[in-house]
């Protein structure tokens, strides 16, 4: 395992941990994206997986963030996609201009032959997704100690989603009906592709990943039941067996986060899940949040990202009132938006909340 500088800045792990820091640690989903100018400068004409594969420009566009808010960022995360994992197992993966993700050739059954492809395709995710390995390995001698880096995966049930309906989707007939028509073919895809989750995790960490989530972004289009079947069993097998596979590598375990957008009914069933760390959407009210987790795991969020849009005493408002349910943010709770970072954000608006969340837990505040 290579070597990096040490932490100078550790508080997103001390809380995740459970200790009690001086201000609650804040980092955003998505904070190396299109809303930084400097972003669209530096991948240019460059199609967006080529940004992923290459570990230079990769690693240059994770740092962005923690340049332009220098001391205002807690941590970074790797620059890359969680749709690199259905390309490891075989999928064609596309990102189109103003639409998205897209599958020029989605699973469109279990008879077709792609199916059997992929279930028989021994995945060797070391070489697979080398470049992202090397793109983490870079950003960490880059990052020289400033803050903790990072790792993170789609969860299995979010990588079927995309993997069956081609896309994103409102209705999401496709996959659907392979749950209710082909469940037991369903279920054997999502162990097989949560037993590779394991693996780029790991392989993650041990190229000097400190931290890791797993992105569970279409949990919310299953109903409670279906939750508890085709996609908690699969974070589960990675929050059980990604500490095993380790310690197999001789590596100590990292904090663990899961963040299932959209699925509030299933927060008490997270909490036991195995992760040190449950992200929450917007959707969830912080003091009762705090109320069902009854410390049994780190809290992260959960800003509305829409309100980024809005003016700077709405802004201190949400924070205000966000700080105060979640406890005062000197411990259990990491800082976030409740989602990504949505389109045409004046990133000045972001610097006021990171300092406006410096001030109102409670620490001096960097100035830009």
């Amino acid at each position: 395992m290579p070597t990096f500088a040490p932490l100078k800045n550790d508080l997103i792990l001390r809380v995740a941990k459970g200790e009690k820091v001086e201000r609650a640690p804040v980092w955003v989903m998505r904070q190396a994206g299109r809303y930084l100018k400097e972003y669209k400068l530096r991948k240019g004409t460059r199609d967006f997986f080529e940004c992923c594969r290459s570990p230079e420009i990769a690693s240059d566009l994770t740092l962005q963030p923690i340049d332009v808010f220098d001391g205002l960022i807690d941590a970074a995360i790797i620059f890359s996609d969680i749709l690199v994992v259905p390309q490891a197992l075989g999928m064609t993966v596309e990102i189109l201009d103003k639409q998205g993700p897209h599958f020029p050739n989605p699973l469109e059954s279990p008879h077709d032959g792609q199916y059997s492809q992929i279930m028989g395709k021994e995945v060797d995710v070391q070489k697979e997704l080398d470049y992202v390995f090397k793109a983490i390995t870079m950003t960490k001698h880059k990052l020289d100690g400033r803050v903790p880096l990072f790792g993170f995966c789609g969860a299995p049930w979010t990588l079927f989603c995309y993997m069956v309906e081609g896309g994103g989707s409102k209705i999401f007939q496709q996959v659907k009906t392979w749950i209710y028509k082909f469940p037991t073919e369903s279920l054997a895809l999502l162990q097989k592709t949560a037993e590779v989750c394991v693996e780029y995790l790991a392989l993650q960490v041990e190229a000097g990943a400190d931290i890791v989530q797993v992105f569970d972004s279409w949990a919310g289009e299953l109903s409670p039941s279906s939750f508890k079947r085709f996609s908690l069993p699969y974070l589960r097998y990675i929050s059980e067996k990604l500490p095993l596979r380790l310690k197999d590598l001789n590596l100590q375990p990292v904090p663990m986060v899961v963040f299932a957008k959209g699925a509030w009914y299933a927060l008490d069933a997270l909490c036991d899940s195995g992760y040190n760390v449950v992200g929450l959407d917007w959707l969830h009210d912080p003091a009762e949040a705090v109320r069902i987790a009854n410390g049994r795991v780190i809290l992260q969020g959960n800003a509305d990202p829409g309100i980024l849009y809005g003016s700077r005493d709405s802004i201190t408002a949400l924070v205000e009132e966000m700080v105060a349910g979640f406890g005062g943010g000197k411990e259990g709770w990491i800082v976030n938006l409740g989602h990504g970072i949505t389109l045409n954000v004046n990133q000045e608006d972001l610097r006021f909340f990171l300092q406006e969340i410096h001030r109102v837990t409670g620490t001096s505040l960097k100035e830009s």
